[in-house]
C-alpha cells in the first residue's frame, strides 16, 4: 500500500517537481469551476510562473457544487499530479493551488472579497453562468439567477458572486480584481462583462453597475487542451510513476495554448512561462478554435457515440468518420479570415493528430454533453456565415442532424443513455411522441425557441440536407447515414 501524496517529499523517482517552495508564496487568484480542465490548463501555466518569476499568484479554487475534488485536493495540502501522455507518458507535480473551498457560499464570498485576489478566472462550462447569450443578459430562466436576485448579498451562482464581492470591495476601498473566463464562449470576456453588469444594474441599481462597467476588466481569453476525465488508469499510472498514491490525478495531452487579452490592471503572474500569448484581440484565435476543434468535436462526439465509439481515438479509427472530420475542417477553414502565422491547414493536420492519439482516452460522451449550450457558436454560427458567403452548408447540418438522433436517448439497437443537457426535460419534451419519423423530429427541436436561428430554420438547403441525413439513420441506421455521408465526400 502506497503512502498518500501530502508533501513534494513523498514524491519518488523521476518525476518532475515545482522549482519553488509552494508555501512561501501567497494567494492571489481565485478560480471558480475546478475541474481537470483548469488543473490542467491555468494552474499548470501558473505553476511555470511561480517557478520562472515567483509572486504571490498560488491558487485558491472554488468548487460551486460538489465536494469530491475539494475533499482530495484539500487531503493532499492542493498537490495532484499532471499525466502528459503522447508517446511516452511523463508524471509532474503541480503546487499552485493552495486549497479548495466547495460549496461554500459565505466563505467564497469572504475569499473573493479578500485584498489580496487580483485575478478570478473561471472554467464553469457555457451553462454556467447563467447568461443569455441572445440578449446578452442574466437568463430569467435560471433559477439560481432568480433566487440570487432575490438576495444579492445571499448568491451562491457565478453573476451573483463576482457582483456581491466587487460591492464588498469597492464599500472597503479595495481595488476590483479581473475577471478571466476561460471557457468557450465567443467573446468570452464581453460576454461575462455584460452579464455581470447586467445582474448589477437588477440587484444593485444603476450607480453600482456603472461603477463595474468603468472600473472592472473582463479580457478575453482561448484555451486549449483536450483533458479526458480521469480513470482508474490515470490513477495506477500515477502511483506508479510518483512512489505514492494520488487520488487527484489527472491526465492529458502535450498540446497546450492560452491566448489572452492582456488587461489586467491589478497584475497578473507571467503566464508567458508556461507558453501563454499575450494579444490585443482573441477574436480570431478564439474563431480559430471554436469553429475546427470545438465544432468537429461536437460532431464527431455525436457521430461517434451513436455508433459505438467510446473515445475519440476510435473515431480517428473509422474509415468513414475519420473522413467526416477531414470534410468538417475543410469546411469550417474555408470561412476564417487569414489570421497572421497562422496556417489553418497545418492547424487541422495537428488538430487530427491530437484526436487520434491513442493514449488519451476522451470520450465522445462526455465532449457530447450540453449540446443545446455548445452547438449555437460551434455548429449554428458557421453555419449561417456558410449560407452567407454560399458556400458548402451540409457538414454542419450533418452535425445537427446527428445531435437530433442523439436526443432520442437510445442506440439503434435499442440500448438507453441519458442526455446530460441543461435543456434535457425540455428536448424530452418536445419530442415525445415523434417515434422514428425523421420530418418529426426535425420540426419539434428546430422550434425550440432560442436555440436553432430562425435564419437556418426557414432555410430550405439546411433543412434538407438535415432531412436526408435523419431518413436514413431512423430507417436503416446511424452506420448506415455515416458510411453514405462519406461517399459523398469522394
Amino acid at each position: 500500500m502506497s503512502n498518500r501524496l501530502t508533501a513534494l517529499s513523498d514524491v519518488a523517482g523521476q518525476t518532475q517537481i515545482p522549482k519553488y517552495v509552494p508555501e512561501e508564496h501567497g494567494i492571489g487568484i481565485v478560480h471558480i469551476g475546478l475541474g481537470a480542465f483548469h488543473r490542467a490548463h491555468q494552474a499548470v501555466m501558473t505553476d511555470d510562473a511561480l517557478a520562472q518569476h515567483g509572486g504571490d499568484w498560488r491558487i485558491a479554487a472554488i468548487s460551486l457544487r460538489s465536494k469530491d475534488v475539494a475533499t482530495k485536493l484539500n487531503a493532499q495540502n492542493g498537490l495532484y499530479t499532471l499525466l502528459e501522455k503522447g508517446n511516452t507518458t511523463t508524471a509532474r507535480i503541480i503546487a499552485a493551488i493552495d486549497h479548495v473551498i466547495a460549496a461554500d457560499p459565505e466563505a467564497t464570498l469572504a475569499l473573493l472579497s479578500n485584498p489580496a485576489i487580483r485575478v478570478v478566472t473561471l472554467t464553469v462550462t457555457e451553462a454556467g453562468y447563467g447568461i443569455d447569450r441572445e440578449k446578452r443578459l442574466p437568463d430569467m430562466n435560471d433559477s439560481i439567477v432568480l433566487a440570487d436576485l432575490a438576495k444579492p448579498a445571499s448568491s451562491v451562482g457565478v453573476l451573483g458572486l463576482l457582483v456581491a464581492s466587487l460591492c464588498r470591495r469597492r464599500e472597503l476601498g479595495f481595488e476590483p480584481f479581473a475577471v478571466l473566463s476561460c471557457d468557450n464562449l465567443p467573446e468570452n470576456g464581453a460576454l461575462v462583462r455584460d452579464g455581470v453588469i447586467g445582474f448589477a444594474k437588477l440587484g444593485y441599481g444603476d450607480e453600482v453597475a456603472s461603477w463595474i462597467e468603468r472600473s472592472v476588466a473582463f479580457p478575453c481569453s482561448m484555451v486549449d487542451r483536450i483533458t479526458p476525465a480521469s480513470t482508474s488508469a490515470t490513477y495506477a499510472d500515477a502511483t506508479r510513476l510518483i512512489g505514492c498514491d494520488d487520488e487527484a490525478a489527472i491526465e492529458t495531452e502535450p498540446f497546450l495554448q492560452w491566448i489572452i487579452e492582456d488587461h489586467f490592471p491589478a497584475g497578473r503572474p507571467f503566464w508567458e512561462a508556461g507558453g501563454a500569448i499575450f494579444v490585443d484581440d482573441v477574436t480570431p484565435y478564439e474563431r480559430m478554435k471554436l469553429m475546427l476543434l470545438n465544432g468537429s468535436h461536437s460532431m464527431l462526439a455525436y457521430s461517434g457515440f451513436l455508433v459505438g465509439k467510446s473515445y475519440v481515438k476510435d473515431v480517428m479509427n473509422d474509415e468513414h468518420l475519420s473522413l467526416l472530420v477531414q470534410r468538417h475542417l475543410k469546411t469550417a477553414a474555408a470561412l476564417l479570415a487569414s489570421l497572421p502565422g497562422v496556417d489553418y491547414n497545418e492547424y487541422a493536420t495537428a488538430l487530427i493528430d491530437r484526436f487520434t492519439n491513442p493514449a488519451i482516452a476522451h470520450q465522445t460522451f462526455q465532449i457530447a454533453s450540453d449540446g443545446t449550450q455548445k452547438l449555437p457558436q460551434r455548429i449554428f454560427q458557421p453555419a449561417l456565415e456558410a449560407l452567407d458567403a454560399d458556400k458548402e452548408v451540409r457538414p454542419f447540418a450533418f452535425a445537427t442532424a446527428m445531435w437530433m438522433r442523439f436526443c432520442l436517448q437510445q442506440h439503434d439497437d435499442g440500448t438507453r443513455y441519458e442526455l446530460d443537457d441543461p435543456r434535457a426535460v425540455e428536448i424530452a419534451r418536445v419530442i415525445s411522441g415523434v417515434g422514428q419519423d425523421a420530418s418529426l423530429l426535425s420540426d419539434a427541436l428546430h422550434a425550440m425557441p432560442d436555440f436553432i436561428p430562425q435564419a437556418l430554420c426557414l432555410n430550405s438547403a439546411w433543412r434538407d440536407c438535415i432531412a436526408d441525413v435523419l431518413n436514413i439513420a431512423l430507417s436503416d441506421g446511424c452506420i448506415a447515414a455515416i458510411k453514405f455521408e462519406a461517399e459523398l465526400i469522394g
